[in-house]
């Protein structure tokens, strides 16, 4: 009895929380691999990483912040700078970036700028930098923002998402210019010569490099790039641009900065009796969730959110350090980290000039 007594008193033993080298065996992987998929490493194939990460799943494995802070003496929180706003591409943009930092057992503090004043910029960064941040994204990608941050000189590891320079130190980008190349090179293969391009609001690196990739495509074909119309990203002004362009009949395809501004600006044609892709061709660019059930469904350019967070979070950690099973990432070497290649996803809207 007494014995049984006992047995029944004791606390049942609790099952060992999962660890790194029980992820490995799971996914069939060295304890290395998984520490680089921790920490957000660009060089691993998509199939190995989804592998580890299915493994940390099944697990219910999560890297231990708490412990890792007491070894370092670091806060494990990464800072986000980021543009106040609706704009897709900078939200999808700090989703990307706060999955990738999870993954890699860091939590992400995010400060929102109200404008790209000096004052606020600075306020911002005190806020975070108050909260012991170990570095730095700034997710503000409007040439005003990231000037006012060279300025400032920032000692605390950081990148930017975007730069106008091509070999900033701490610049990840998904090749902009190079994606509106995609798009009106599309429009040009399908026999259209006159082609608007939509651009953004002034002030926006993401406007200046499609830009220059537009005009860029335009005069490689040997045709003339048209005026330029400039919207706020909004469908609103796009569907101001179209009722601009509605009554030029000479213009059969346009090429939109950005979903949102296509979505008013098929708004403004159809209006006006002219029925993409029948009439009009129009090409956008981020492919946002709702571009495939735009009626027409949209031709656009698609970003690679989830790896330029990844990247992003990769190249910090390696610039800060961080290193939680020995063999963790190093920061790639300056001007080394390509750009994020986009994609042209072909839907309804456009077809052959004429056609």
């Amino acid at each position: 009895m007494t014995g049984a007594a006992e047995g029944r008193g004791r606390p049942a033993e609790t099952a060992r929380a999962a660890n790194i080298r029980d992820v490995a065996r799971r996914a069939g992987v060295s304890h290395q691999t998984v520490s680089r998929v921790i920490n957000g490493h660009p060089s691993l194939r998509a199939e190995t990483r989804d592998r580890v990460l299915a493994a940390m799943d099944e697990l219910s494995f999560r890297p231990n912040r708490a412990a890792r802070a007491l070894v370092t003496s670091r806060s494990t929180t990464i800072g986000v700078l980021v543009s106040k706003g609706f704009e897709y591409g900078p939200a999808a943009s700090l989703q990307a970036i706060d999955s990738a930092a999870r993954v890699a057992g860091y939590a992400v503090d995010v400060a929102h700028l109200d404008d790209a004043e000096g004052g606020s910029i600075r306020a911002a960064l005190d806020r975070l930098l108050a909260r012991n941040v170990d570095g730095l994204i700034i997710l503000a990608p409007q040439t005003q923002t990231l000037a006012e941050i060279e300025r400032l000189s920032i000692t605390l590891p950081f990148v930017t998402v975007h730069s106008a320079r091509a070999h900033d130190d701490h610049r990840l980008s998904v090749d902009q210019s190079g994606g509106a190349a995609l798009a009106t090179r599309h429009l040009l293969e399908l026999g259209h010569r006159r082609i608007v391009h939509i651009a953004g609001p002034d002030g926006w690196f993401e406007t200046e490099a499609r830009v220059r990739g537009y005009r860029g495509e335009m005069e490689a074909w040997d045709c003339e790039p048209e005026a330029l119309l400039s919207g706020d990203w909004t469908a609103e002004s796009g569907y101001r641009a179209g009722l601009a362009l509605a009554g030029d009949l000479g213009v059969t395809a346009v090429f939109s900065s950005n979903d949102q501004m296509a979505l008013g600006l098929l708004h403004a044609f159809r209006e006006h009796g002219r029925h993409a892709p029948r009439d009009i061709s129009v090409v956008g660019f981020d492919d946002v969730p709702e571009a495939a059930h735009y009626w027409p469904p949209l031709t656009t350019v698609r970003q690679n959110f989830p790896e330029l967070g990844r990247r992003c979070v990769a190249r910090l950690l390696g610039l800060i350090g961080e290193d939680p099973a020995g063999r963790g990432p190093s920061a790639p070497a300056p001007g080394t980290v390509p750009d994020v290649v986009p994609e042209l996803v072909i839907r309804a809207s456009t077809a052959p000039a004429g056609s």
